[in-house]
């Protein structure tokens, strides 16, 4: 009688109830050592409602094209290995190469995401993708990756962690969805696992521990690199026209990609890099002319293939173009022994105006050169944050930006490389030779201002003038694409003559190449005769009036900049000395650098001359410090034949009374070039060399030992190839120790770090000895 009811209570709680959910009961957080510690780790992660301890697993659908969290076991979770993009934000990448991305569909943007009516689906959802899309491939400087993810503590539970989608701002939800409120986003953990893809990236190629052991009298050990340009791929507009970069937040494959977007699939439209290895030759006014109206070089220039490959770049002796500082090439070279490392912000807008302007490349922002200046500095910022990302946290990387000789000496001391910021550009502060509307008025007190804003930001290194004429000097003197480039850039005619000074000279000197653009002038700063306003808009029509002065024949002789340093020039040094900056003096013209001596004379102050000039040992009479690279061609039967110069070159430092050591100065990534092959169809050398690189071989102090380099899928041959990057400085010096190059005669070298720093401290001295307060 009572059976009955009973059933049809039963029936009607399983209706309304229907399938009941499975209860997964969530493991223990496992123990980490803060968001920072995932890097480069692998992990299967879960994720539960805020409160909840019933957890799912991130796993694949059944296609494989979206991440989801239902696994219920472990054991069938994705894998995840955890890229650091910075700090605190990783790279989701999986066993199979699969990125966990946070689509957004038809491209639309979600600054911010609006909470969802009840029932309504998702706007996006967390696909599997095997390529990325990053700032360069849009050509969007503001573009951010629906790939990268800041981890966070979830302010629900302190012992787990939640994702904030950073392209978004948005909260990862358990069930695989974003929403605006932190509060119901899922927590998660990650959980050590096996079995993860390894992420792409460059070998280094080198065994060892390095500590911070200095010489038994207590000078840092190490050598430095006066002259480098990390970060010139933020120069010209920040596109390809400059190709590569140190680092990119999702890896290697975007920092080193083909260059094909940029230069075409024969590298045809890098005009830049065929300007700067002669136009194929010698210069043709003709070809000049042609290229710049075809945007196109006149045959096959070079292969565009970057990463994995590496078909033709880098290549730092033949391609000025392409990237050479990658920083696992910095990290090999730091290995080695190098601990400092000047890394000068540089760019030219007029380069940039015109490749632009022809629309052979884009651009992704400004030309102007203290638009790139600026983004360099940010981006050297971001490499140490990127590399201590990769090594556990802030302040726990092997590049570190150092803003005084104290500084860098503790740095140094602790087995780490210190990174020194300048600036080599043209148009410094903005102060043109000629004002330009819109920018401010480049007097004293705009001066000092920059001075106090650009030193705030850790700048100490400057040159006050680079290839052009500018408001506090004439040009350096450069005879080539660097006279149209002034006369560009100001609307002056060239200014040489032939009335010049004894003084060494890096670049004013000899002949003047476009003799019909030169038209000496009594005042320097005399209005412009030519408006070169309309150059960026129309670069051909802007220089077509001049075409016959192009093409008139040169001038031969000995001609040199007929001006030197303007009073606002002074200015800038004198200012430069108060607040102990490093002045670098090699780009100024005689003129120029026989009167910034007379001020270094005056205030008994040091300089730099990392383009190797001295001013006949003055240099070093006044404690400063020059570079000189190691000879690249051995002599049979007479060892060290390689250090010859370098060892006459430490006696000259002796006989003025300066510290004896000398680095490099590469001017990698700067249009100079770098040491060739001893060995094969490209070598400099004659017949007769011997010894060549065999590995395994040992560092200079014995405590790295370094392995046949590698560049992705290919082995590079340092004896047949030369230093096509940064990275094969091991190689350079074991190259002259094979050669016979002694030890102690390679001891200056190593010792060349603390030779910058007595430097640099010698300037901090003077500027505190010379401030009126």
């Amino acid at each position: 009688m009572h059976s009955a009811p009973c059933v049809l209570s039963l029936l009607f709680v399983l209706v309304s109830c229907g399938p009941t959910e499975v209860v997964v009961p969530r493991p223990e957080a496992p123990a980490h050592d803060g968001v920072h510690s995932f890097a480069n780790g692998c992990f299967t992660m879960d994720a539960a409602a805020p409160g909840s301890t019933n957890t799912r697993w991130l796993t694949t659908d059944e296609l494989g094209t979206t991440f989801e969290f239902t696994a219920t076991d472990p054991e069938n979770a994705s894998r995840l290995l955890l890229r650091a993009a910075d700090l605190g934000t990783y790279l989701l990448y999986d066993a199979d190469g699969r990125y966990v991305v946070f689509d957004v569909p038809n491209g639309a943007e979600m600054a911010e995401l609006p909470e969802l009516p009840e029932g309504e689906a998702p706007v996006a959802s967390l696909r599997r993708r095997i390529t990325l899309e990053s700032d360069l491939t849009r050509l969007d400087d503001a573009f951010v990756s629906p790939a990268e993810w800041d981890v966070e503590i979830a302010v629900s539970d302190e012992t787990r962690l939640q994702l904030r989608h950073r392209a978004t701002g948005a909260y990862l939800t358990s069930d695989g969805t974003l929403v605006s409120d932190v509060n119901s986003a899922a927590t998660i953990s990650f959980y050590p696992a096996t079995g993860c893809a390894e992420f792409p990236e460059l070998t280094v190629d080198a065994e060892g521990t390095v500590d911070g052991a200095a010489w038994e009298d207590g000078d840092v050990y190490g050598f430095v690199e006066t002259h480098a340009h990390l970060f010139t791929n933020f120069g010209f507009g920040g596109a390809g026209m400059f190709h590569g970069s140190p680092y990119h937040r999702l890896g290697v494959e975007h920092a080193l990609p083909s260059c094909q977007q940029f230069h075409g699939p024969t590298g045809r439209r890098d005009l830049i890099g065929y300007a700067f290895s002669g136009l194929g030759g010698e210069l043709d006014t003709d070809a000049l002319i042609g290229v710049f109206i075809t945007g196109r070089t006149p045959e096959f220039n070079h292969h565009p293939e970057g990463y994995p490959t590496f078909t033709d770049w880098p290549n730092a002796w033949n391609s000025s173009t392409h990237q050479a500082q990658y920083h696992r090439w910095i990290e090999r070279a730091y290995r080695s022994g190098l601990r400092l490392l000047v890394q000068d912000a540089t760019s030219n807008s007029v380069l940039c105006e015109l490749i632009s302007g022809i629309r052979a490349q884009p651009r992704r922002y400004s030309c102007n050169d203290m638009v790139a200046v600026d983004r360099q500095i940010e981006e050297t910022y971001a490499l140490e944050r990127y590399i201590d990302a990769q090594s556990g946290g802030p302040g726990q990387g092997w590049f570190r930006v150092v803003t005084s000789p104290a500084d860098a000496r503790r740095v140094i001391h602790e087995g780490r490389m210190a990174v020194l910021l300048g600036i080599e550009t043209s148009n410094l502060f903005d102060c043109f030779l000629t004002p330009r509307e819109g920018f401010p008025d480049c007097d004293a007190n705009y001066v000092r201002a920059q001075l106090d804003e650009y030193y705030e930001r850790g700048v100490r290194v400057l040159f006050p003038v680079h290839k052009f004429d500018n408001a506090f000097s004439a040009g350096d003197g450069d005879r080539n694409v660097g006279q149209i480039g002034s006369f560009i850039n100001s609307g002056h005619y060239s200014n040489f003559v032939t009335d010049c000074p004894e003084s060494q000279a890096a670049f004013d000197n000899g002949g003047v190449v476009f003799g019909g653009l030169n038209m000496p002038r009594a005042n320097y700063d005399d209005p412009a005769p030519n408006d070169m306003s309309g150059f960026a808009d129309s670069p051909i029509g802007t220089l077509l009036p001049f075409l016959d002065a192009f093409g008139e024949p040169a001038l031969e002789g000995q001609y040199c900049q007929a001006t030197g340093l303007t009073d606002l020039g002074e200015t800038l040094i004198r200012e430069m000395m108060l607040r102990g900056m490093i002045l670098e003096v090699d780009h100024l013209p005689r003129r120029s650098y026989e009167r910034a001596y007379e001020l270094l004379v005056e205030n008994d102050y040091p300089a730099v001359g990392s383009h190797g000039r001295n001013n006949n040992g003055l240099l070093y009479e006044l404690g400063g410090l020059s570079k000189i690279n190691l000879g690249r061609c051995g002599e049979p039967g007479v060892p060290g034949a390689m250090g010859r110069q370098f060892v006459e070159q430490i006696q000259f430092i002796r006989d003025h009374g300066g510290y004896p050591a000398e680095g490099f100065g590469f001017d990698l990534n700067g249009f100079a070039g770098s040491p060739r092959p001893r060995f094969g169809e490209n070598s400099g050398c004659g017949e007769g060399q011997e010894n060549p690189i065999t590995y395994p071989f040992q560092s200079y102090r014995g405590d790295v030992t370094f392995t046949e380099p590698q560049l992705g899928e290919r082995t590079v041959d340092f004896n047949t190839e030369g230093m096509i990057h940064l990275g094969l400085v091991p190689e350079l010096i074991e190259d002259a120790r094979r050669d016979g190059m002694t030890d102690e005669e390679l001891e200056p070298l190593f010792r060349s770090a603390e030779g910058y720093l007595r430097m640099w401290e010698r300037a901090e001295r003077r500027a505190r000895e010379l401030r009126p307060d």
